[in-house]
């Protein structure tokens, strides 16, 4: 039996898309090798088991955190940091990582937290447009076009030992949107809990930062006993 780490290297390793939208570049960060050694070595140390865990998605990688690490919401400067693991990447920071961090550490830390839940994303490859970040639902097209690809990597990920009575969506938005519809659709989890996602915290909300760290702490537990006692598919 697989352990969960093998299962995300692998599936890393795998991931492919091509997108026929005039402008939208894919972001896969897999095909660098450093990218890979990388993130192997963040889910080798975190995730050598074969432990149930809640999942939590995002958009889509963007090119200053997973866009780059290949890890979700985690910059080279908090993978070093809080992760304990060196990287060449240049060290600039990135918004959302520097709010799932905080949370991270208010949560217990990272070994406390990954051993726990695993953060992956609505779609795990990003994309770009004239060179800055886009998320797969900013053109209707985009999105549409996903949507096989979509569904088959959260079929893949739920395999990996994803606990199936409730996931965590981080954005309240049009990602929860889109996941709850799919979710109406393929039944993947019983219930979904919405959060606001890390960049509107910090860029409009910063002044209550603390609450939002505390709704988070609060979701995630909620999600833990929803979770309790059931099984894996």
């Amino acid at each position: 039996m697989l352990t969960f780490a093998e299962q995300v290297n692998q599936f890393n390793k795998g991931l492919k898309l091509e997108v026929d939208i005039p402008g939208v570049e894919v972001l896969n960060p897999f095909l660098n090798d450093s990218t890979l050694e990388i993130a192997e070595a963040f889910y080798n140390k975190y995730y050598n088991d074969s432990t149930p865990r809640t999942l939590l998605f995002g958009i889509n990688p963007g090119r200053f955190g997973a866009g780059i690490t290949g890890i979700p919401f985690t910059d080279p400067k908090n993978l070093e940091k809080y992760c304990g693991i060196p990287n060449a990447f240049g060290k600039k920071a990135e918004l959302s990582s520097q709010f799932i961090y905080q949370m991270i550490q208010a949560y217990g830390g990272a070994e406390k937290f990954y051993s726990k839940f695993f953060i992956t994303a609505i779609s795990p490859l990003g994309f770009t447009m004239n060179g800055k970040n886009l998320n797969y639902y900013d053109i209707k097209a985009l999105q549409q076009s996903l949507e096989p690809f979509i569904v088959e990597t959260i079929k893949q990920q739920l395999k990996f030992g994803a606990k199936p009575n409730c996931a965590i969506c981080i954005g309240g938005g049009k990602n929860f949107k889109f996941l709850s519809d799919l979710n109406n659709q393929y039944h993947f989890f019983e219930a979904i809990l919405p959060i606001d996602h890390p960049r509107f915290i910090m860029q409009y909300r910063r002044k209550k930062l603390e609450d939002y760290l505390k709704k988070y702490i609060d979701v995630l537990d909620e999600s833990e006993k929803l979770n309790r006692d059931i099984g894996v598919r």
